[in-house]
């Protein structure tokens, strides 16, 4: 199964990403079917390619849920945002 995700590149301290097409289960630093955009979280900019991202799609790649808000973001799909950071119900003891 493929999915979109993102692949860290950057310096330390400088953070940088690809988005990239993958096979979901391997290795991060390891081989990629295709390079779609690109995310630099430092000033908020990333770019994605709109028609090659609506290709995967229709195939069958699922994005993360960070690549999820980016492509709704830029206006390549529709829908709701994904909740990225889930915090954990407090199991209250009585």
């Amino acid at each position: 199964m493929l999915s979109i995700k993102l692949k860290r590149i950057g310096k330390k301290h400088q953070p940088s990403y690809r988005i990239i097409v993958q096979e979901k289960r391997a290795k991060l630093g390891g081989r990629y079917v295709e390079d779609i955009g690109w995310l630099n979280p430092k000033n908020k900019e990333f770019e994605i390619k709109k028609e090659r991202a609506g290709h995967w799609l229709k195939i069958g790649a699922k994005p993360t849920s960070t690549i999820h808000n980016l492509l709704i973001k830029s206006g390549t799909i529709s829908g709701p945002k994904k909740p990225v950071h889930k915090k954990p119900k407090s199991k209250k003891k009585e």
